[in-house]
């Protein structure tokens, strides 16, 4: 569908109202806005009697909020941003969780490939099919793969020790239990507390994580010891002349995903080119990088590639069921604090994806629901801790390169410099220009104004981290600057459920054997490259490496009405060292025996930002321009608001 007839094919809304759904979640007045879903208007309901007044109180209140959007979830995915969404999603998500699997599988062999494929198809099927927010993906993390491959060389190194998938099985399923306990006291409203500051910082670590796991993939290519002799896992022979091509592959997959990126970026090519290469210009570069290891003399060299089992098979042969309840009942007390500690982890790490995928840069017009989602979870983790397979949660960043996948872009309204125009006027939805913020400090502004200056100020140092998938605003570019693109902004969301269980029921269809066969040939430095590149894109709109960058420009050539500049360097400076240290710490203790304990250090960034960083010496204006909320004030009522 043309993003140019979207407006012209959803009708307005017959609900009596005279206002429209503005960005980040606020209404003005105006017209009916029209979008990709045909169900904008949210009206506030109250809960009846016989809920009890704290005990479940936000599931119920997530599940009342969302119900009545569910048909259209299905309805409104008759749209073509889907398509590529779908495409982007499953490749994003499927090669990095079986490649952060990989030494999991080849240190414990407790794991294969096809349990990272069913953990990933469980996760999104429950999500996509009962979830109260569709747009988050789920899967297996870098994180999750740490933690158990901790629990195992902590194990291990017992006497004693038990079996290793009934100790996990005990530990998911204390973590689960912590999951129904957190969901049913509406403890998730604690994420009221969570801003940029905690996501930027969590952010910027998973980045380095999926940088420093590319390296990982890099160097287990390399034939250990001078003997070609690989892992007792892996059936292939790892040869130096493999290792070389392997890391040629991965520069070949990273750079070619960035020229795609940049070529869609750039006034070269019809709009519909650029889009198909923002579309699909990595899965093409995943596709055309792994065929070039079966090319001549990289043919030749034998890469090694991804390790795969027996069609719809655990690794081992196994039976699919654990029987954990036959574990000694003295490793099931010793099980608990390791379920504390996925707690932890999962607490943070879904949440934060959830946010993320609904940040304030999208214009979303569904609820949300916090609380339903993370009873879920524990649903979902008690299910992986019985088939054995790694426990799912929400993926960063692959949640927000999702949301980003499935934007509408058009043209919105011209805004009317002019102060009477600009007061008493329908409010447009765009972000305004920067003339347009530059005019109305010069005729002077009320709070309303500041505030939403500072609000803009904001996202533009804080933008959605998959911002650079997008297709850029020309008033910014120095190339192709025109009116055709000039004006276009996101002006809608395609929020509905099909893509998610789409890319998860395309992970079931590859643990059947043909798939699995063209699974295996995809080299490992394809999947390196994989890694550079995701990493390299979340980082670069990460807002702490924005912040950094700001003192490397030429003052000449930086805007007027850069945020920053309102903000004192030193300032910026110990905001960024706050963050700096939480992510040293949490990179740190990933690094040793203890990592186990990570999960603390992630969660404590959140009263570090409520306690220790209003005592230091910020204004109240430049924390509001260096941190904010992560989403809009829309999304945050499933939480009870904003801090």
């Amino acid at each position: 569908m043309s993003r140019n007839t979207v407006e012209a094919t959803h009708p307005p809304i017959a609900d009596g109202t005279n206002e429209s759904p503005a960005v980040n979640g606020e209404r003005t007045p105006g017209p009916a806005s029209r979008s990709p879903s045909a169900t904008l208007c949210r009206k506030e309901r109250t809960l009846p009697a016989w809920v009890p007044i704290f005990i479940g109180r936000g599931i119920v209140r997530d599940i009342r909020a969302r119900a009545p959007y569910y048909l259209s979830d299905w309805t409104d995915a008759w749209n073509y941003r889907v398509i590529p969404a779908i495409v982007l999603i499953f490749f994003a998500n499927v090669l990095p969780g079986i490649a952060f699997s990989l030494d999991l599988i080849e240190t414990t062999q407790q794991y294969g490939v096809s349990e990272v494929l069913l953990s990933s198809f469980m996760a999104a099927f429950i999500f996509s099919i009962f979830g109260a927010q569709p747009l988050c993906i789920v899967g297996v993390t870098g994180p999750i793969t740490v933690l158990n491959k901790t629990i195992f060389d902590i194990i291990e190194r017992q006497p004693d020790a038990p079996d290793y998938l009934q100790f996990v099985g005990w530990v998911y399923l204390w973590g689960a239990i912590l999951h129904w306990i957190t969901a049913a006291l509406n403890w998730c409203n604690f994420l009221k507390y969570v801003t940029l500051f905690s996501c930027d910082t969590f952010g910027f670590y998973v980045s380095w994580v999926y940088l420093e796991y590319g390296v990982q993939v890099i160097t287990r290519q390399f034939p250990s010891d001078g003997s070609s002799t690989p892992p007792s896992s892996d059936s292939q022979t790892s040869t130096l002349d493999g290792a070389f091509v392997g890391i040629i592959l991965a520069l070949l997959m990273t750079v070619s995903s960035f020229l795609f990126r940049t070529l869609s970026q750039s006034g070269y090519f019809h709009r519909h080119v650029r889009r198909f290469l923002a579309d699909y210009g990595m899965p093409i570069s995943l596709v055309a990088s792994s065929a070039m290891a079966y090319w001549g003399r990289f043919n030749a060299a034998n890469p090694t590639t991804l390790p795969t089992g027996h069609a719809f098979m655990p690794a081992g042969d196994r039976p699919w069921l654990v029987r954990f309840w036959d574990l000694d009942g003295k490793w099931v007390g010793i099980a608990f604090p390791f379920g504390v500690a996925l707690w932890v982890l999962f607490f943070f790490d879904h949440n934060v994806s959830s946010l993320m995928a609904q940040g304030s840069a999208f214009p979303l017009r569904k609820p949300p629901g916090f609380h339903y989602d993370f009873f879920l979870l524990g649903v979902t983790t008690f299910i992986a801790g019985l088939l054995g397979i790694p426990a799912p949660n929400g993926l960063i960043p692959q949640a927000p390169i999702h949301t980003t996948s499935l934007l509408v872009m058009g043209h919105a309204k011209k805004l009317d410099i002019e102060e009477g125009s600009v007061k008493d006027g329908p409010r447009d939805t765009s972000p305004p220009s920067s003339s347009v913020q530059h005019e109305k400090r010069r005729h002077g502004g009320n709070a309303d104004d500041e505030e939403g200056t500072i609000t803009r100020a904001r996202s533009r140092i804080h933008p959605p981290a998959t911002d650079n998938i997008l297709e850029p605003d020309p008033t910014q570019a120095r190339d192709g600057e025109g009116d055709e693109r000039r004006h276009e902004v996101p002006i809608a969301v395609v929020e509905q459920r099909v893509s998610n269980l789409a890319q998860g029921s395309l992970c079931l269809v590859l643990l059947s054997g043909p798939f699995l066969h063209v699974l295996s040939l995809i080299p490992r430095g394809v999947l390196a490259g994989l890694f550079w590149y995701m990493g390299l894109d979340a980082l670069e709109g990460n807002g702490i490496t924005r912040k950094m960058l700001y003192f490397f420009r030429d003052k000449a050539l930086t805007p007027a009405d850069e945020p920053l500049r309102r903000v004192r360097k030193s300032r910026i400076l110990l905001f960024v060292a706050v963050q700096l240290i939480g992510f040293g710490a949490t990179m740190a203790i990933t690094q040793t025996i203890a990592a186990i304990g990570f999960p603390i250090i992630i969660f404590l960034l959140i009263p570090v930002r409520m306690w220790m960083i209003p005592r230091l010496p910020f204004t109240d204006e430049e924390l509001a321009i260096l941190d904010g909320p992560t989403a809009s004030p829309f999304t945050m009522e499933s939480v009870g608001g904003t801090m």
